[in-house]
């Protein structure tokens, strides 16, 4: 099994915007003026565009002005893409949210790839237990292992729901920033390269579970590049290793994410893969989230 893929789907936004529901446990908002919207959707386009010149697949589904949804920007949260032709759907913690997984975003996977069968989870809303997708687990695709910060977003029931139908192990632990908060989502502190990652060791407090955390990853020869509490608040730790069509590992990034890292950090994660990285500032600090959180990872083969 691949860790990486050269396939993405991407949501471009129609109505992006500050979401008061997803700022109660998501502490990187900010609520910004201006033309939020239009800002971020030069953002979205110059992020396509370099993926694109890098020969990454992205396949882009403009989303719909109703139902509104700001934050369908970020679609690996409510769906995700397995080798073995399975779609999964997900319980999200915020109503508005709930309301992106729309019928057109599958329809246009479906015209693309092959899908063998989708499996919805999201039924678990009405019992409010929720999991966020590929943002509240980072998958070890390879190891089939699936780590997690557990949270409000984040349960441990649905965690193991999750493993066991797809067939993952799972590496749970708690995360929180550096005001004390629990982290909204595992993508946010921590990544997992074919070969190496990127981890914010400070965030796991519990020293039993960081030292299950670090066994895990050395198991599987996964070096640990640790970064800081005020590298994670630069979206450090929201990164994605993909392979283009030419099958080069690459790196991906926001800038901001990037120019946090010290010259050691981009030496050692450079030997890994080539990294790239694009301006992300409003997307960041109006949704809180960055460059990982916008590529939903295809695994499907194509028709």
């Amino acid at each position: 099994m691949m860790q990486n893929t050269s396939h993405l789907l991407m949501i471009q936004p129609v109505n992006f915007g500050y979401n008061a529901e997803t700022a109660v446990n998501n502490t990187f908002q900010k609520d910004i003026e201006g033309n939020v919207q239009q800002k971020a959707l030069q953002e979205f386009t110059d992020f396509v565009e370099l993926l694109r010149k890098n020969k990454i697949d992205v396949t882009v589904v403009e989303d719909s002005l109703h139902p509104s949804t700001p934050d369908s920007i970020f679609p690996n949260n409510w769906i995700s893409f397995h080798e073995d032709g399975r779609i999964f759907l997900y319980p999200m913690f915020a109503v508005n949210r709930r309301q992106e997984r729309k019928t057109a975003v599958l329809d246009a996977v479906k015209q693309k790839f092959s899908v063998a069968e989708i499996i919805d989870l999201s039924d678990s809303e009405t019992d409010e237990l929720f999991l966020e997708g590929t943002g509240s687990m980072v998958l070890d695709r390879e190891y089939k292992i699936a780590y997690a910060c557990l949270s409000p977003r984040t349960n441990e029931k649905m965690l193991n729901k999750f493993c066991l139908a797809a067939g993952y192990r799972p590496v749970s632990f708690l995360a929180k920033d550096n005001t004390g908060v629990e982290i909204y989502h595992t993508n946010v502190m921590m990544c997992v390269g074919n070969s190496y990652a990127v981890v914010c060791l400070d965030s796991v407090t519990d020293k039993d579970e960081r030292e299950s955390l670090l066994f895990s990853l050395e198991k599987t020869n996964k070096p640990v590049v640790d970064i800081s509490l005020q590298q994670l608040n630069s979206f450090a730790g929201n990164m994605l290793q993909v392979m283009n069509a030419e099958g080069e590992l690459l790196l991906v990034m926001s800038t901001q994410a990037y120019q946090s890292l010290t010259t050691t950090q981009i030496e050692i994660l450079g030997k890994h893969n080539r990294i790239i990285c694009s301006p992300l500032n409003i997307i960041e600090t109006a949704g809180g989230g960055s460059a990982r959180c916008m590529m939903a990872e295809i695994f499907l083969n194509l028709k």
